[in-house]
């Protein structure tokens, strides 16, 4: 399969829902996807991650998992490549960070401003890394949220400030996303090098 596709990113068992689009070549290796997901998402990139793809598993580090194929050795669009595939990206393995994604498009031309990489849309603040998964999660937005929670003042410590949950800057993810291209494009050298 050729061209970009568009796919749908969304964290299980979060409501509000925090969901991202972005566009991704279909070429992508799987390791690098990792990092778009990161990226467009919000995580830091600290914590271990898998792919599930069919029923089988992707990671950066096999050896930790003997049944697990190595993600830079596969291409996205070479494993999902129809409009409505679904497959799940996890993300730091202790707080389980289940991200549903969805082909919503194929075949798709670069944008004239971002090429073909790029964040379409999406809503809702990433959690903190180490938080705790979900119930850590809701618990951090919930003291946040209110001054009297007695775990507002420890989670403002903690975070650094305050939280808004509803927090999503598309051209900041999209400025990041080019600063990755251009720190990931393949590097070519001389021919008198080779």
């Amino acid at each position: 399969m050729e061209g970009n596709l568009q796919i749908y990113a969304e964290l299980e068992g979060i409501a509000p829902k925090i969901w991202r689009r972005f566009v991704a070549p279909s070429s992508i290796t799987l390791d690098r996807l990792s990092d778009v997901i990161q990226i467009v998402m919000g995580w830091s990139g600290e914590h271990m991650h898998v792919f599930n793809i069919n029923g089988k598993d992707y990671m950066d580090q096999p050896d930790d998992a003997p049944d697990a194929e190595e993600e830079g050795l596969f291409r996205l669009g070479s494993l999902v490549p129809f409009k409505g595939s679904e497959f799940t990206y996890t993300y730091d393995l202790g707080d389980n960070w289940v991200h549903r994604l969805k082909i919503e498009k194929t075949g798709m031309e670069d944008d004239e401003e971002w090429g073909g990489l790029f964040c379409v849309n999406g809503k809702g603040a990433c959690p903190p890394d180490n938080i705790g998964g979900v119930p850590g999660f809701t618990d951090f937005r919930r003291a946040m949220g209110d001054r009297k929670d007695p775990k507002h003042e420890f989670f403002m410590d903690w975070y650094g400030g305050g939280f808004d949950p509803n927090a999503f800057e598309l051209l900041e993810i999209n400025i990041t996303l080019l600063f990755f291209l251009r720190w990931s494009r393949d590097r070519y050298l001389p021919w008198w090098k080779d």
